[in-house]
């Protein structure tokens, strides 16, 4: 019987044993391609090897790789649970082939592990090509002896594969497995190119990467023609299991259990399971995501998260559970995954964490959000509308915290749609905020660019770990996005044979300096590296030519300053894991001169205490003066010694290793001190939130920290020179302060009451009557709406049967309020009906109950016009 796990380590064994490098899955999050909102795809990891921007020390790989359809151009969130085949999560098994093999190699691969390997019935299998790929179809033939009516040519949407609007592409093949008549749908031809049930199951695609298309659309064959391949895990273990459905193999199964116990009622395989599937299939999104780094939050990754994580709590209502559940899920996908996956083992109480915190909060708001789409539907079909109004959509995602899916859920169960499009025209600013990381794709094009032009160029050794200064050679001169032999007084790109300088790299701004010769100077305000090319940028004064040396120099100030704050930062994760747990992961940084930035996982705010002992133990091991020591070695030794990888980095075969004594191991490739001395002393100026479970501390060190504390210290005694004490007596003396001034305040409110109470006498003295009933209508000057209301509400109460009417002017703003006795009442007063003929005369508007009402008005100069118009209703109305 195959289990999953036999099945992804067969998969991986195959291609291991035919030369193929097996690579680890990369993360969810995708490292530096600001096109992807999450991994969709085993191909995603090696982009810029088929795009030739990197160059790796292979060219034959396999994976099994972590992906996320949900959000974005490719997104399975809705029809999950609906098919047997669809999940949000996934995993993908993949061989690759950079330049190496073709087609001939990929199709033998693909049929060999099938037939041969897991012994899949060649009955049971049918080939779909791209309609003109007439080479494939007598691969297909050759090779695996497939007969010709098993082969359907299929056209460019289904069978051509393209990475974007330009770049590689090519014609793809698809192994379909035939699940048999008893899964055959209801359409009228039921069969591959005319129908997408779960009959027919795509079990790998095989992409034949043979031509560039260019801008105009044109295809131009590629020099060394590529392959990616892809078959889901889930697929190829249902049908080796003999089961119906992804959601009935060992990778479902026991969730599916877990959810049975949680709501107390089995699991049917129909409709009435769709719950369930759904849940299972959220509950290992979840997991994965929030592993990966990814936090419930209202944008980008976060809030795809989000919508996945609520969506499941709402289908866990419709099975009854109505209290946090999703979190108890955790524990079962980790228990699956951990063999393969065994940081989920590591991070699975912090992931429970996040989720039953998230639940939490969401269950607060689920319910009145339910009820306010129910009112919503309820008055559209009062108005003669299926339609629920982008107005109306927006208001309950803003308000109620309702993801747009979750709407457009319930419409469609009680036959509405959602106008998507006004909802998007509200959400103006989150489309702002998309639009703005189009920065980021200009500058991925832009290394695109950069790589295309320097193919010709030798590589750019760096130097700088060893030295600041050095003689070069100019290899190439770009101007205005062209490569030039000589260039004069020009901002430009210069690429080097060697260079010291550091291209900004894993949160470590670049170096500056100079490059210069007898013939000019250029002054380096930034360098970037491309692949294997440092590129340095600056203003050149004079003229530069390629294949002429130059000197260099690195700001060897600015370098050292970089070197404490980036070494401070590993000193600070360190402590930051050994004080609030192993949850708190690094998740971005920026390391410059002046200060360093740091951001973390956290769900909550860090204490004073907290802090302060972060801050302590980061400066300990600063003064036990460790050796900061680096080694080169490959990414599995790596790991294998202990060292923790950071966040956001790509790493390489070959991996630099940072040693802080025996206080921190990390990988980085970042400029350091050589001994933690040099720091000097770490100072945290402040620590804050930067969204839903992310902390961010900034700091510094050396002189900058040190400045920090003169400057404390002479303002501590500038208050104790005000307060006449001793910089060490300043708290005592503060707090006794503390204690006169609550005394004298408790003293003042009391003679505040007391003169208020003598005021109220004297102004009800004031009040006239008229059938009895008291009338009282009065300015009083400089009182907001709150010390009206509560005057009024007094003078009632000592006058009895009566009417009270006060106006204030305050920050050229009118308050008027009034209050009337119950009896009053009564005999048809209305306090509302009183302050809205008074506000009226003064430019305002206003109402309220018949007891009390208060209205705002804006010309000042007519209070006494709106108290005669309080007095001539309550006259009228008593006469």
């Amino acid at each position: 019987m195959w289990n999953s796990s036999t099945i992804r380590k067969a998969f991986l064994d195959y291609f291991q044993e035919r030369d193929h490098t097996i690579i680890e899955s990369s993360s969810l999050v995708p490292i530096n391609d600001p096109t992807l909102l999450f991994a969709n795809a085993g191909m995603n990891q090696f982009k810029d090897l088929f795009l030739g921007i990197e160059k790796r020390g292979y060219d034959k790989a396999a994976t099994s790789q972590k992906c996320v359809r949900a959000g974005g151009k490719r997104s399975d969130l809705e029809i999950v649970g609906k098919t047997k085949r669809h999940h949000t999560f996934f995993e993908m098994l993949g061989n690759f082939s950079f330049g190496d093999y073709f087609k001939r190699e990929a199709i033998f691969y693909a049929w060999d592990f099938l037939t041969r390997e897991v012994e899949l019935p060649r009955e049971k299998l049918y080939i779909t090509i791209f309609e003109d790929d007439d080479e494939a179809h007598d691969l297909w033939q050759e090779i695996a002896n497939v007969d010709p009516s098993r082969i359907i040519r299929m056209g460019e949407e289904d069978n051509f594969w393209a990475m974007g609007d330009t770049g590689p592409c090519g014609p793809c093949s698809e192994i379909m497995y035939d699940r048999g008549e008893e899964h055959t749908c209801d359409a009228a031809v039921c069969g591959l190119g005319h129908c997408d049930c779960d009959r027919w199951l795509e079990l790998w695609n095989l992409v034949f990467m043979q031509y560039n298309k260019e801008p105009g659309g044109e295809l131009s064959p590629l020099p060394k023609p590529s392959i990616d391949t892809g078959m889901g895990l889930e697929r190829i273990a249902s049908v080796l299991q003999k089961v119906d459905s992804n959601f009935d193999t060992d990778l479902f199964i026991p969730i599916i259990e877990k959810i049975e116990e949680l709501a107390g009622q089995k699991y049917q395989k129909d409709d009435k399971g769709f719950p369930f599937r759904v849940i299972a299939d959220h509950s290992r999104a979840c997991t994965f995501l929030i592993g990966d780094g990814v936090i419930p939050s209202n944008d980008g990754r976060g809030y795809v998260l989000r919508r996945i994580l609520r969506r499941a709590v709402r289908f866990g209502k419709f099975l009854g559970i109505e209290r946090p559940f999703l979190y108890q899920c955790v524990d079962v996908v980790s228990d699956i995954m951990k063999d393969t996956y065994p940081d989920l083992e590591e991070k699975k109480d912090f992931i429970k964490q996040v989720i039953q915190l998230e639940e939490e909060r969401f269950l607060v708001t689920l319910n009145e959000g339910i009820k306010k789409v129910e009112e919503i539907i309820r008055q559209a079909r009062k108005q003669e509308r299926n339609i629920i109004l982008g107005e109306e959509a927006f208001m309950l995602y803003d308000t109620y915290g309702f993801p747009i899916d979750l709407t457009e859920d319930m419409a469609e169960e009680k036959q509405f749609s959602v106008d998507k499009q006004g909802f998007e025209t509200m959400m103006e600013q989150q489309r702002e905020r998309a639009r703005k990381a189009g920065k980021a794709e200009h500058a991925f094009a832009q290394d695109k660019l950069f790589s295309d032009l320097l193919a010709p160029v030798p590589a750019t050794i760096f130097t700088g770990y060893d030295t600041l200064e050095q003689t070069s050679t100019v290899l190439a001169i770009i101007l205005n996005g062209v490569i030039v032999e000589t260039v004069s007084d020009e901002n430009v790109y210069v690429v080097l044979a060697q260079t010291p300088f550091y291209a900004e790299s894993g949160g470590q701004v670049t170096d500056t300096g100079m490059i210069k010769n007898q013939d000019g100077l250029l002054q380096v305000e930034s360098v970037r590296q491309v692949s294997d090319w440092i590129i340095h940028y600056g203003k050149l004064e004079g003229t530069l030519s390629v294949a002429r040396e130059v000197d260099l120099k690195v700001d060897a100030e600015r370098r050292l300053s970089i070197a404490r704050n980036h070494t401070a930062t590993h000193l600070l994760h360190r402590a930051l894991r050994s004080v609030l747990g192993e949850h708190a992961q690094q998740k971005g940084s920026l390391v410059e001169p002046d200060r360093l930035r740091f951001d973390f996982t956290h769900l909550q705010a860090v204490t004073l205490d907290e802090m302060e002992l972060i801050e302590r133990k980061v400066n300990e091991a600063i003064w036990q003066l460790y050796q900061v020591e680096t080694t080169s070695t490959s990414l599995q030794k790596a790991r294998d010694m202990g060292a923790t990888a950071l966040f956001g980095e790509a790493y390489g075969e070959q991996v630099r290793v940072l040693e802080v004594g025996d206080y921190s191991m990390e990988l980085c490739g970042g400029t350091h001190v050589q001994n933690t001395g040099e720091i000097g002393v770490f100072k945290i100026i402040n620590e804050g939130s930067i969204g839903a479970g992310l902390r961010r501390i900034e700091a510094t060190t050396a002189m900058k920290a040190f400045n920090m504390l003169k400057e404390s210290e002479s303002q501590l005694k500038e208050i104790a020179g005000v307060l006449r004490s001793h910089p060490g007596d300043v708290p005592s003396k503060i707090e006794a302060l503390n204690k006169t001034i609550k005394k004298k305040e408790k003293e003042i409110e009391g003679l505040k009451s007391r003169l208020s109470k003598v005021a109220m006498e004297d102004m009800a003295s004031k009040a006239y009557e008229i059938n009895g009933v008291k009338i009282l209508v009065e300015e009083v000057p400089g009182q907001d709406m709150n010390s009206l209301r509560q005057n009024a509400e007094r003078l009632r109460d000592v006058l009895g049967t009566s009417v009270i009417v006060l106006a204030s002017a305050l920050d050229d703003k009118v308050a008027i309020v009034s209050f009337a006795s119950k009896d009053v009442v009564g005999k048809g007063i209305h306090a509302g009906d009183i302050v809205g003929a008074a506000s009226s005369a003064a430019g305002g508007g206003g109402g309220g109950r018949p007891d009390m009402a208060q209205a705002g008005a804006k010309d000042v100069s007519k209070i006494p016009l709106a108290l005669q118009a309080a007095k001539n209703y309550i006259e009228s109305k008593l006469d």
